[in-house]
């Protein structure tokens, strides 16, 4: 089990997964936050409900839920570095959920609500997901506890 565990936190990565972590982080904790409770200017957790709902995520509620806290937990563990791989997998499958249910048929840019806002996410947790958090994270400082 320890060795699972080393296996899924150990990063023999530089500062460079820090420098994706701060802002990504940051922007996945606002968006799921817009979701959950309804802060920025989002729906929170009934709107969001209703609107996936309407365009075939069903049951809205669950998939909300699952949704805003997919982004705002994920996003804090990305921000924190903690247990990075679980955490950008996380968002990552959301993020291709968002791209094809919801901005696929939209093109590429946002202004159209295209999916370029998921891809780029979809990009750095990927990229997160192989790399690992980082010299500064709490996974670095938990693996070498280990």
């Amino acid at each position: 089990m320890k060795s699972l565990i080393a296996k899924i936190i150990n990063s023999n990565a530089s500062f460079a997964p820090l420098m994706l972590r701060v802002p990504v982080g940051l922007t996945l904790m606002a968006h799921g936050s817009q979701k959950l409770f309804g802060m920025f200017g989002g729906y929170g957790l009934a709107g969001t409900a209703h609107w996936m709902a309407s365009i075939g995520l069903t049951p809205g509620y669950l998939m909300a839920l699952l949704s805003g806290s997919a982004e705002f937990f994920g996003g804090l563990f990305i921000l924190l570095g903690l247990l990075i791989r679980p955490s950008a997998a996380v968002v990552a499958f959301t993020m291709i959920v968002a791209i094809f249910s919801v901005h696929i048929h939209n093109g590429l840019f946002m202004a159209n609500n295209g999916y370029e806002y998921a891809l780029s996410l979809l990009a750095v947790t990927v990229s997160l997901l192989v790399s690992g958090a980082g010299k500064v994270s709490l996974d670095r400082l938990i693996s070498s506890k280990l």
